[in-house]
C-alpha cells in the first residue's frame, strides 16, 4: 500500500519574501505554517491606523509592476483581483530651494524634453541610456535575479557571459551616468534611484541603471488603500493555497538532531519541519536561533559586510490640505556629498541631511480624515548609530523647518500626529542587524554568489529568504527572492513523503 503525507515547511517570517515562498510551496503540495513575530503580516511593509490616518510604515515606492504580475500570474492570478493600481503622473518632484521645482512626467516625450531643457542634446542621450537600461532590466530581471546564486557554474551559460559584458557589471554607475550626462542634476536624478540599493554610485555595478529604466519606462505606481495592500493581497493569495499564517508567534529556538532542524518553537507551541525557511534576519537567525556549530557565517564575517542605509521615519498627521507638495518629494536642498560620506565612508548622524517626503493623501484620500494630509518623512542615515530620542527631535525640526521654508507655508503647528521611527525600533520589531532598514548593499563585493547563501551550508533542512540574501534589498528583489527559494527547495526535498508498506 502507498502512504503519502506532505512534507511539512515552517517558514519564518511574513515579509514579502516569506509570503511569496510560503504561497508558491503551498501551492506545490506542501504543509506549510508561516510563523510571525508582529500581529501584522507584511515585515517592514506593515500598517497601522490610528485617528483616521492609515499609515504604510515602510516601502512606498511601487515600481517593476511586471515583477508583481509575473508572482501572481504563477497561481493563474491578476495584480487586479487583489489591488488597483494607479499610475502617478509627475512620478515624483524633486524640490532644490529657491523656488526650483523638478517634476519627473511619466510620458516620455515629456521627460526627454525636460532633460533637453537642462542640458542640450540630453533628452536623445536619455533614449539612449534607457535603450541599454531597457536590454539590462530584461537580462537582470528575467534571468540574473532569479538564479539562486549558490555556485559560479550557474552564470556559465556563453550568452549570459556576453551579457554580463554588456550588463557593465564590472563599471560603476557613477562613470556610467557621466557619459551620458554632464548637468549636475540630471547626474543626480540618475543616480537618485540607486540609493534605494544601499551604496553609493561609485560603488554601485552599472547594472543598476536597470533601475532607471523601471523608474522612467515602466513608472511610478500606487496600489489604491496603500502599500500594504499589497501585503494584504499576498495573504489572501497564500490562504487560498493553504498556507496557515500564525501572527504573534515568535521564534525562540530551533531544535536540530543530525545536522538537520526537526522541530521550530516559539511561546505557544511546536512545530515539527521536514524544512525550514528563516525570511527573518538572516543574522539573528543564524546567530540567535543556531547553535554556534551550526552558522554558516563568523561574527567577523557579518561585521565586514556593507550595510544598506538604516532611516530615521517620521509618520504625521496633518490637519490641513498642503501646497506645493506631490505624492512622493525628493528634498535635494543640500548637498548629498557630504550626507552620502556620513552615510557610507565616516558613519555619523548627517550635519545637511538630503530627505524624502511621501504625501499619499495627495493620490488616495482614504489614507486621511477629509482635508487633511498623510506624510511619510525619511531621512537616510549610516546603520549602527546611537538612537536617541533628543537626537529624532533635532532633525525633525531640521526637516520641517525645511519643508516650510522651501514650500512656503507653515505645518509644524497643524501636526495632530506625530510618531517617529529609527534603528531601535528596527531592532526591536524586526531583529534587524545593526538597525538596518534595507538590508546588505548591492556593492560588487556582495553581488550574487557573494551574497550570504539562500541555503544554510551545515543545516540540511535551512534555507533564507529576503533582503539579506540574493537577489538583495527592495520590495521586487524580496518577492522575487521567496520564489527562487520555493523553487530550491522543491528542488531538494519533494513536496511528498512516500513510504511503502504491505
Amino acid at each position: 500500500m502507498q502512504h503519502t503525507s506532505a512534507k511539512k515547511v515552517i517558514v519564518i517570517g511574513a515579509g514579502f519574501a516569506g509570503l511569496a515562498a510560503a504561497a508558491g510551496l503551498a501551492s506545490e503540495g506542501y504543509e506549510v505554517v508561516c510563523l510571525e513575530k508582529n500581529e501584522v503580516a507584511g515585515g517592514r511593509a506593515r500598517v497601522f491606523n490610528t485617528n483616521g490616518f492609515v499609515f504604510d510604515m515602510g516601502p512606498s515606492w511601487y515600481w517593476m509592476p511586471d515583477v508583481f504580475e509575473q508572482f501572481f500570474a504563477k497561481f493563474g492570478k491578476n495584480v487586479s483581483d487583489y489591488y488597483e493600481l494607479v499610475r502617478l503622473d509627475p512620478s515624483y518632484q524633486v524640490l532644490y530651494g529657491d523656488q526650483e521645482v523638478l517634476e519627473l512626467p511619466a510620458s516620455m516625450p515629456a521627460l526627454e524634453s525636460l532633460f533637453e531643457s537642462l542640458e542640450p542634446g540630453a533628452g536623445t542621450q536619455l533614449q539612449k541610456f534607457l535603450k541599454q537600461a531597457a536590454y539590462k532590466y530584461e537580462v537582470g530581471i528575467n534571468s540574473l535575479v532569479y538564479k539562486p546564486s549558490r555556485s559560479l557554474t550557474e552564470f556559465i551559460d556563453p550568452k549570459l557571459l556576453v551579457d554580463v559584458l554588456r550588463l557593465d557589471v564590472f563599471q560603476s554607475m557613477a562613470k556610467h551616468v557621466r557619459k551620458y550626462f554632464r548637468h549636475p542634476k540630471l547626474i543626480q536624478l540618475m543616480e537618485f534611484p540607486i540609493l534605494f540599493l544601499g551604496a553609493l554610485p561609485e560603488n554601485t555595478p552599472a547594472l543598476y541603471s536597470l533601475m532607471n529604466y523601471a523608474d522612467m519606462a515602466l513608472g511610478t505606481w500606487y496600489p489604491k488603500g496603500g502599500m500594504h495592500k499589497i501585503v494584504e493581497g499576498m495573504v489572501a493569495l497564500a490562504k487560498e493555497q493553504g498556507v496557515e499564517i500564525r501572527l504573534g508567534e515568535e521564534v525562540q529556538r530551533l531544535e536540530l538532531e543530525g545536522g538537520r532542524i526537526t522541530h521550530v518553537v516559539t511561546a505557544q507551541g511546536k512545530y515539527e519541519a521536514d524544512v525550514v525557511i528563516g525570511s527573518a534576519d538572516y543574522h539573528h537567525l543564524e546567530t540567535k536561533l543556531l547553535p554556534q556549530s551550526f552558522r554558516t557565517y563568523s561574527d567577523s564575517y557579518w561585521d565586514s559586510r556593507v550595510m544598506a542605509p538604516s532611516s530615521l521615519i517620521f509618520y504625521l498627521g496633518v490637519d490641513k490640505k498642503l501646497t506645493g507638495l506631490q505624492h512622493h518629494n525628493l528634498f535635494f536642498d543640500e548637498d548629498f556629498g557630504p550626507h552620502a560620506a556620513e552615510i557610507y565612508t565616516t558613519p555619523a548622524w548627517p550635519q545637511k541631511p538630503l530627505f524624502y517626503v511621501s504625501v499619499p493623501s495627495k493620490t488616495d484620500p482614504t489614507v486621511a480624515p477629509a482635508g487633511m494630509e498623510n506624510l511619510f518623512i525619511l531621512i537616510p542615515v549610516a546603520p549602527d548609530l546611537e538612537d536617541r530620542e533628543e537626537t529624532r527631535e533635532h532633525y525633525y525640526q531640521m526637516v520641517m523647518e525645511r519643508l516650510e521654508k522651501i514650500t512656503g507655508q507653515e505645518v509644524r503647528s497643524h501636526v495632530i500626529y506625530k510618531r517617529s521611527y529609527a534603528h531601535r525600533d528596527f531592532i526591536k520589531d524586526y531583529h534587524a542587524f545593526k538597525g538596518n532598514a534595507y538590508g546588505l548593499a548591492n556593492t560588487l563585493r556582495q553581488t550574487a554568489v557573494l551574497k550570504p547563501s539562500l541555503k544554510s551550508k551545515k543545516v540540511k533542512n535551512l534555507f533564507y529568504a529576503g533582503q539579506l540574501t540574493v537577489p538583495g534589498p527592495g520590495v521586487p528583489p524580496s518577492l522575487i527572492s521567496g520564489q527562487v527559494v520555493a523553487a530550491e527547495v522543491v528542488k531538494e526535498f519533494a513536496p511528498q513523503n512516500v513510504t511503502l508498506s504491505h
